[in-house]
């Protein structure tokens, strides 16, 4: 029995396996959902009703980079990274570090701190979503913006925040 082109793509749009990438998702949206704790300053943090720090000014470069929007999404530690393995947020910008753990769960973005070794994790199986946020996160890198970044959050002058 031979199968036609459109009854074979028709047969794998509607297999369980096939899903959308996550970069079509943010794209269709027209925005990328980071969730954070907002109670590390100087990573991230409130001032007032303000949300702020080193990585809320990351998430909103890397948003612009991938020409979306960024919306923040404050949560608890409990929430964080399972809300991103479950679709409810797109990534996770709260100073994170790779472990072996992690690698078994989630892909990862390269890395936007050395010292230690911070990355973004997302849903696992989305290359095109990791090529679009690595070449963003090269992008800020590239032209200084990120190592500004960390002259402003972690060298000497950095806000801290108010205690009420």
């Amino acid at each position: 029995m031979r199968f036609s082109p459109g009854l074979l793509l028709l047969l794998a749009l509607l297999s369980p396996l096939a899903h959308a990438e996550l970069i079509d998702d943010v794209n269709d949206r027209g925005e990328l959902r980071i969730a954070l704790e907002a109670n590390t300053p100087p990573f991230n943090f409130k001032e007032g009703d303000k949300l702020t720090g080193f990585e809320v000014e990351l998430g909103e470069q890397l948003a612009k980079e991938m020409d979306v929007r960024s919306s923040f999404i404050t949560t608890d530690d409990a929430d964080l990274l399972n809300g991103v393995a479950t679709g409810k947020y797109d990534v996770a910008i709260n100073h994170i570090a790779m472990t072996a753990e992690l690698k078994d769960r989630f892909d990862f973005s390269a890395a936007y701190n050395d010292k230690p070794e911070l990355v973004i994790p997302f849903q696992k199986g989305n290359p095109a979503f990791k090529s679009s946020l690595d070449k963003a996160l090269e992008r800020v890198k590239a032209d200084g913006r990120l190592k500004a970044l960390a002259q402003k959050w972690f060298e000497g002058n950095a806000p801290v925040a108010k205690t009420q």
